[in-house]
């Protein structure tokens, strides 16, 4: 069974809610957990090397769970996939990744070397969002997307990291009229920023359920109450044509 653990923060928690439900669906189970820090920066987590605070959450399904360090959480199994991210509104901002990047990296390697790291690219925040983070890109989604997209893009070179496209998909579903909030569409977040419990998640789980395994369902599963199959469809068909 594929092994895999999430480095992050809620936007880590927001990808893997629904993503041991979809492998389960597909007849393909794994094995997927985050280490949960709210709003954690990759500073942070360098610093939590150093200290070997236990101030994560070690998270199934994205429910609470039981405190940890980050070492602790990197050996409690023989994970074959490790997770790392930028916070939300640091992802865009290219000074902000070293060295704290290169150190995370080099503390998974040392105590995972079999691992292989992949690079989770956030989204941009809603338009309506009041987060005050969104005033580093003028309060401007697309402003926002393109920041994320090319930094990403900086970071996967540099570091030879392969990239889960998150921020690429939900952009690409905002284009629909289903999901965008300016012709009446639904917002795929639930708060302006994280992702909404339902579509939202649902899309992150599809595209690392995607990226991590190279399958897709062959019809997309319902796994929450009120799903409108149209739309799970939808969100499947553009996971499709993002991992083309």
């Amino acid at each position: 069974m594929l092994k895999i653990l999430a480095i992050g923060n809620s936007f880590s928690q927001d990808a893997t809610r629904y993503l041991q439900q979809i492998a389960a669906a597909d007849s393909h189970p794994l094995f997927a957990r985050n280490l949960m820090i709210g709003g954690c920066s990759l500073e942070r987590h360098a610093g939590n090397i150093r200290s070997g605070a236990a101030d994560y959450q070690y998270q199934e399904d994205a429910a609470e769970g039981p405190p940890c360090s980050l070492q602790q959480g990197l050996l409690a199994e023989e994970w074959e996939i490790v997770t790392v991210q930028q916070v939300s509104h640091l992802a865009g901002m290219y000074e902000t990744y070293a060295p704290f990047l290169g150190e995370l990296l080099e503390e998974v390697r040392r105590l995972r070397p079999e691992a292989k790291i992949f690079f989770q690219s956030t989204w941009a925040y809603e338009w309506t969002s009041d987060h005050p983070g969104f005033a580093n890109y003028g309060r401007d989604q697309e402003k926002m997307a393109d920041a994320i997209a090319e930094t990403t893009a900086k970071i996967a070179e540099e570091y030879g990291l392969p990239v889960i496209p998150t921020g690429a998909l939900i952009r690409r579903l905002r284009e629909n009229a289903a999901f965008d909030i300016r012709k009446g569409g639904r917002s795929l977040c639930r708060d302006g920023f994280h992702l909404s419990l339902d579509y939202g998640r649902y899309a992150a789980g599809m595209l690392w359920y995607a990226v991590l395994t190279g399958r897709l369902p062959e019809t997309a599963p319902v796994l929450f109450d009120g799903a409108d199959p149209a739309l799970l469809s939808l969100i499947l068909e553009t996971v499709r044509k993002i991992c083309r």
